[in-house]
């Protein structure tokens, strides 16, 4: 199974730190936060990542690399602008293929098992959502779920995690090139059975804000003291 890291996006919400460090370079507990995300791959077996870059894409480039010092394959999908998560994968289906593949946001940090995620048999489903408590910016949730399956009901709900199995055909709708996000899709999935999930109850963090990044920062520094 191969991996995809979404590390395109501006960083709207991390500015003033992202109008010269691309998002996935910043760092928590002296480490960008993609190193963390291809470490925990590489550990979990995945050998081929597919990782997207625009805003500052080079930087992350010329940083990271073929991947090999992470005991990964990179294959970097260059977008003229940031596409939002799903022209993002519509603009990288040649380097992903059509299997199933693992999905995950540069900006979170989550201390789950990515070799659970090579395990998932989608079968005819589109997508498998790990997804986390609801966290205090975001205590509306986005999915609920009941047997395994994703679903659309008031309550309880819980918040996708930004870490996912797809199947590629999720995004055949959108034109290589295209801007378009994925939620929508996760939804109509959702609704019509083609979904599935789990929660993960370990630490788990969306460091989308200076201080939530700050907030991961110290965490893991006192923790490796």
């Amino acid at each position: 199974m191969k991996a995809m890291v979404l590390a395109a996006g501006r960083g709207e919400r991390l500015r003033p730190l992202t109008d010269r460090v691309p998002k996935p370079m910043l760092e928590a507990g002296g480490k960008p936060l993609l190193a963390w995300h291809l470490e925990r791959l590489a550990a979990a077996g995945f050998r081929e990542v597919v990782v997207n870059v625009a805003h500052l894409a080079e930087r992350i480039v010329e940083r990271f690399g073929s991947g090999g010092g992470y005991g990964v394959a990179i294959a970097w999908s260059r977008e003229p602008e940031p596409l939002e998560t799903a022209g993002a994968i519509a603009f990288a289906r040649a380097l992903l293929g059509e299997a199933p593949f693992a999905l995950v946001n540069a900006d979170v940090y989550a201390e789950y098992d990515y070799a659970r995620l090579r395990r998932v048999a989608l079968g005819e489903d589109l997508a498998h959502l790990v997804l986390v408590a609801n966290p205090p910016h975001h205590p509306q949730g986005d999915f609920s779920l009941a047997a395994g399956r994703l679903g659309l009901a008031a309550a309880p709900r819980y918040t996708y995690a930004g870490i996912a199995v797809l199947a590629p055909r999720l995004v055949d709708g959108i034109a290589a090139g295209a801007r378009a996000p994925l939620a929508p899709l996760l939804r109509a999935a959702a609704a019509r059975g083609a979904a599935s999930g789990e929660i993960h109850e370990g630490f788990w963090c969306d460091a989308g804000t200076p201080e939530r990044l700050a907030a991961l920062d110290a965490r893991l520094r006192e923790r490796s003291a």
